[in-house]
């Protein structure tokens, strides 16, 4: 991946998280039949698991939209999503982080960028060296009591190179905490690292899935695996694709079929091969073989997640949680046919 690609993704990851006011939710701690009956949210909890396959998002997806935890949940029972990989930093909020939510970004970076995000990470990682989990118990629950479980945590800030000990202990802790059985995180470049996060996933039964972009091969995480048996495997099936080369539809289903077992959770998204330029498209437009995909997770009963990732561009009529939606309903087609 170019340095331009990481920093544009670096950027719109970091744009998801956006200060808003909670107080027009009305999202309380309440029971799933006061929930569902108070009209909010619609009259059913949300069921995005579809013939054995659990359909999910990254909470990443709403990115575009205001992103506190309260806000998230409700995008996603409006999308019909029961089941999330939750992004850190709307988690820290909640939890009471004294950083919040970042404001909105605006690209190009101030030229002061980064000396405010390491006064930022300095401040949150004090923080997070004695955090309660008092506030992530009660995050898990208000989902949990919307119909929506969290299997996955993001916590990449807690995780980095430079996080100390005690940051990874409180990132394993947290995911516990949410009911996540993986964190998930960017595929380190340095082998120390992934051992390190490894022995951390083994102290605490946590499984650590390493994401990867295009730089995906069919053995870029052998290393890792080898570790630790907590080293796992965070699959972007658009991301694969895109990379082209030796990377095909066929290697693509051979991988996951081989690799299943450790698989924690795959992203979901359409991009064009490699060979017509990578390009995000709207499901059903790209290179990503979605029907096989989904239906091979359904006939081999494979327990992994297929999490919705969004990151086409979304048409001026529409927003986040609509496009969303037409993910879900699209992966159901082609798990019902």
């Amino acid at each position: 991946m170019s340095n331009s690609k990481k920093t544009n993704q670096g950027t719109s990851r970091r744009a998801f998280l956006y200060q808003s006011s909670l107080a027009s939710l009305g999202v309380l701690l309440t029971g799933k039949s006061a929930i569902a009956s108070s009209g909010l949210f619609g009259s059913q909890l949300p069921n995005s698991k579809v013939n054995g396959v659990q359909i999910g998002v990254i909470t990443y997806s709403f990115r575009s939209m205001p992103g506190s935890a309260e806000e998230l949940l409700k995008y996603c029972v409006s999308a019909g999503i029961s089941a999330i990989e939750l992004m850190g930093d709307p988690a820290e909020a909640y939890a009471g982080s004294p950083v919040g939510l970042m404001a909105p970004m605006k690209f190009p970076p101030p030229p002061d960028f980064m000396k405010m995000m390491e006064e930022r990470n300095s401040k949150a990682r004090a923080w997070r060296e004695t955090a309660s989990m008092d506030k992530f118990i009660e995050l898990r629950k208000m989902f949990n009591d919307a119909g929506i479980t969290i299997y996955a945590f993001k916590p990449d800030a807690a995780m980095g190179m430079k996080s100390t000990d005690a940051e990874i202990d409180y990132a394993m802790r947290a995911a516990k905490a949410l009911g996540a059985t993986s964190v998930n995180i960017e595929l380190p470049t340095n082998a120390e690292h992934s051992k390190r996060l490894g022995e951390f996933g083994l102290k605490h039964k946590v499984y650590v899935g390493y994401h990867a972009h295009t730089q995906a091969t069919d053995t870029i995480w052998d290393t890792a695996l080898s570790q630790s048996p907590y080293n796992a495997i965070n699959l972007d099936c658009g991301h694969y694709i895109a990379a082209g080369g030796a990377n095909t539809k066929e290697t693509l289903l051979a991988f996951i079929n081989k690799n299943h077992g450790r698989i924690t959770s795959m992203h979901i998204k359409d991009r064009l091969s490699g060979a017509h330029g990578g390009k995000n498209m709207p499901w059903g437009q790209g290179d990503t073989p979605l029907k096989e995909v989904l239906t091979l997770l359904r006939d081999k009963q494979y327990k992994i997640p297929a999490t919705i990732e969004l990151e086409y561009d979304i048409p001026t009529d529409s927003d986040a949680v609509k496009e969303t939606k037409k993910c879900v309903d699209y992966a159901k087609t082609l798990l019902t046919k």
